[in-house]
């Protein structure tokens, strides 16, 4: 291996023109790929296709003729009549004839029409009014075929709505204060295009009426929209503010550039290879260039800040740069591995774009540690020495008295003098961090993937309060003897009670069955009266029922609730809330009454409906991150181990990576915040970063205690600069990425908020709790001959907090040169 690490750093010392030719070229070839790229924003592919959810999803949408659908919603509140008034009415009018003109060429079939469905739309001039004409005989007549011209007219329509109980809740509130739309899409894949025409659309209506657009398949779409263009804007601001960091350590424009090249020619060749190979980028892989730049980053930063340490006019900058690498190496070597096995434990997770995600981010780790050990000392070489004038810290004296100089020695002897505090300290946090991982809820929700104020989460908020809910779902039911069953009176009052009951208990806003079908019908074909809406006595009359429905303007619509040979049945199911969590309740609820309420007959029951695949995909994203962060730390330490020969030592370099993940985990059940997916990938990256500040400072450690022969000797350097380096790690990605707070999307702000807490913890347990733990332990951690200088031992009286105070930070020493701080 030090003949491999020689040969590297000599070749892109002599050769740096070559390199530097080479860097570019690779750049070219990588980007040349990019017009290929095709994007995969069908959160629906985070499953397998052969996940038996998914395969029962699909054969459920096809068997009951279903469309993912998107829901408009307009609320007046400030009308004693709510949105029934003839101008709300004649723009919910307009806007619904504008939405059958919704359809798109499709590109797969020449010829052919994508978009909106208009025979499976619900609104008011689309839907029928089932009324008496006489006993016995039932009239539809469509609910309002025209806009009304008068008030009076208006309300008509509402007492028309009100009287039918499978509109209520559904596309009109209970209080005639808000009205829905449905538009079935051929495609959810296009609810994005036409989510942004309606709102066109809805901008030329002027008006008092507040106008909304929901539905998971809008907010899905989104997403997938958003994610892409949201990264146009909080990356260059990431890249501006890291510069600037990067300027004022080092003082070198023609140095600062150097961090930010590397991590471009990382990104560009990981997504280039990703493309090459044929992956599409999907939501996931959006997030990909922000795990490269805070990691490929963070390895050149741990070479500028040695090289600022050790260069000098009289060593020169061919000397400086070729002992830097020298001690970076191996450290930088391990570092990298470490991180890259942390994402490449990805591919062990049941979700396809994770385990894409996570190979190619391992692939760009390591991309990111070859081009650091090439092009940095090629860059050097590169650069007229003239440029490199005032630059180290040796034309800097004052650095050595700089605040954060000043900071860190106080820091350290802190720790070292209170050391069984210090531990204290940090394991009654620990506790605390158990106790709150505890209260962690595994939950995810399209809808608070936005800010709030966004428009969709504004729009969820507002139809599921008026509303039965804009999250749907279906509970099919099958029997598994004879044929329509689901024409018999009692099964379909167990539908019916159980319904009742899943509404009543607060599972679910609303549903509609064919149970609510047939009382309907029968409700009308008695007498009208509310007393009379419930199922008939008997099969025939069910029928009856069934039949006088396809009667109707919309007869196809019975399909969606049942099969032709009634021997299946789908129960809609509407959600108030997008939470998975809720999800999970209703499927347990379900279950328990099924268990608890015997059916007439033998049933069979499964869910379908994008809201449950949400949740099925959760509780993989959750077992399957889970078991990977777990495979990864099992990895790491045995790496840790034997990079440090130890067991001990190996146990103690993840003492960072462990308080980091317990720490963040805690305070999400602290602070009640959801377990979803952005929190769990993002854990996969302190992996490498906590892991990355423990094994420089331990390696350090080692080293310095060989080099003086007591630990209470070394303590005094560890807080020169190679504390000096992991803080400006810390500082440098932690706060360069806080501008993704700026961001609309939640996603985005997690990333910033815990790359920030995740940099914080990780470098403050690194440089207070290690040594705190050194200071306890020295006797028995550095016991080994090696550790000794001439078997000379340190006095008793010796305490590394009463070195450090007395000595300060001692002169630059080359030897300080281990790692990636």
């Amino acid at each position: 291996m030090k003949r491999f690490r020689a040969a590297l750093v000599n070749f892109a010392v002599e050769h740096s023109k070559l390199v530097a030719l080479g860097l570019l070229a690779t750049m070219v070839f990588f980007a040349a790929f990019f017009p290929n790229m095709t994007m995969d924003t069908d959160p629906e592919n985070m499953l397998e296709p052969t996940e038996p959810a998914r395969v029962f999803h699909n054969a459920a949408k096809k068997r009951f003729d279903l469309s993912e659908t998107i829901v408009v919603g307009v609320i007046k509140e400030d009308d004693p009549n709510g949105v029934f008034n003839p101008r709300t009415l004649a723009h919910v009018y307009e806007l619904t004839r504008f939405a059958k003109t919704l359809r798109f060429a499709d590109p797969e079939h020449p010829g052919k029409t994508t978009g909106v469905i208009e025979v499976d739309m619900v609104a008011p001039s689309v839907v029928d009014h089932m009324h008496q004409a006489g006993p016995g005989t039932i009239v539809f007549d469509w609910l309002m075929q025209r806009p009304p011209a008068t008030q009076a007219e208006a309300l008509a329509v509402r007492d028309r709505a009100l009287s039918n109980p499978l509109l209520v809740g559904q596309m009109v509130s209970a209080d005639g204060k808000a009205l829905c739309l449905y538009l079935p899409l051929t495609d959810k894949l296009l609810s994005y295009k036409v989510y942004t025409a309606l709102q066109e659309k809805i901008r030329e209506f002027g008006g008092s009426e507040d106008w909304h657009i929901a539905g998971l398949p809008v907010a899905e779409g989104a997403i997938g929209v958003e994610m892409f263009s949201e990264m146009v804007v909080a990356s260059p601001l990431t890249m501006a503010l890291i510069f600037g960091m990067l300027y004022a350590m080092f003082r070198k424009w023609s140095l600062v550039i150097l961090p930010m090249l590397i991590a471009s020619v990382t990104v560009v060749a990981t997504l280039g290879s990703m493309i090459a190979l044929g992956f599409p980028v999907h939501i996931l892989s959006s997030m990909l260039p922000i795990f490269l730049m805070s990691i490929s980053i963070c390895d050149c930063i741990h070479v500028l800040s040695e090289f600022f340490d050790v260069y000098t006019v009289e060593k020169g900058r061919k000397e400086s740069i070729k002992e830097v690498m020298h001690t970076l190496f191996m450290p930088m070597l391990y570092t990298s591995l470490t991180t890259s096995a942390g994402f490449f434990s990805f591919v062990t997770t049941d979700i396809p774009p994770a385990r894409v995600f996570g190979a190619f981010v391992g692939v760009g780790v390591l991309f990111a540690w070859i081009i650091t050990i090439l092009f940095v000392p090629a860059y050097i070489m590169l650069l007229p020495e003239r440029m490199l004038r005032n630059f180290g810290l040796a034309a800097h004296c004052g650095d050595k008295e700089s605040f954060l100089t000043r900071a860190l020695h106080r820091l350290g002897e802190l720790a070292c003098r209170r050391s069984k505090t210090v531990l204290a300290l940090f394991v009654a946090c620990a506790a605390l961090s158990v106790w709150g991982m505890s209260q962690i809820n595994i939950n995810d929700n399209y809808a608070k993937r936005f800010a709030v104020g966004h428009p969709i989460r504004e729009a969820d908020t507002a139809l599921n309060r008026h509303f039965g809910g804009t999250y749907t779902a279906s509970l099919v039911l099958e029997g598994k003897d004879g044929k329509e069953i689901f024409k018999r009176p009692d099964v379909l009052d167990y539908m019916a009670s159980l319904q009742a009951w899943l509404v009543k208990n607060g599972y679910i806003g609303k549903s509609t069955s064919l149970a609510d079908i047939v009382r309907k019908v029968h409700q009308e074909l008695i007498d009208g009266r509310p007393e009379n809406f419930r199922i008939p006595a008997s099969a025939p009359a069910v029928a009856e029922c069934v039949m006088q429905y396809q009667q109707s303007h919309k007869p196809r619509d019975i399909w969606h609730f049942v099969t032709p040979g009634f021997d299946a049945a789908n129960i809609f199911m509407q959600f108030q809330s997008g939470d998975s969590m809720r999800t999970e309740e209703a499927v347990q609820a379900i279950a328990g009454y099924i268990e608890a309420h015997k059916p007439p007959v033998d049933l069979s029951y499964k869910f379908a409906g994008l809201h449950y695949i949400n949740y099925i995909f959760q509780g993989k994203m959750f077992w399957g991150m889970l078991g990977s962060l777990g495979g990864s730390y099992v990895i790491v330490l045995a790496m840790m181990v034997l990079l440090f020969r130890s067991i001990i030592w190996g146990f103690l370099c993840m003492i960072p990576l462990t308080l980091t993940i317990m720490f963040i985990y805690g305070a999400l059940g602290f602070l009640g915040l959801d377990y979803d997916m952005p929190v769990a990938v993002l854990g996969a990256i302190s992996l490498g970063i906590a892991v990355d500040f423990a094994i420089h400072f331990l390696e350090r450690s080692r080293q310095f205690t060989a080099e003086t022969g007591s630990w209470i000797k070394a303590a005094p350097r560890m807080f020169g600069e190679p504390a000096r380096a992991i803080s400006r790690n810390v500082i440098i990605i932690a706060i360069g990425f806080l501008p993704m707070l700026v961001a609309s999307l939640v996603p985005y702000k997690t990333t910033g908020i815990l790359l920030f807490s995740i940099l914080t913890i990780s470098g403050f347990v690194t440089l207070v709790l290690l040594p705190a733990i050194l200071t306890i332990a020295q006797d028995w951690l550095f016991r080994a001959r090696r550790f000794r200088v001439q078997d000379k031992v340190a006095a008793p009286d010796d305490d590394p907090a009463l070195v450090l105070a007395r000595t300060g930070d001692p002169k630059p020493d080359p030897a300080n040169g281990i790692g990636r701080q």
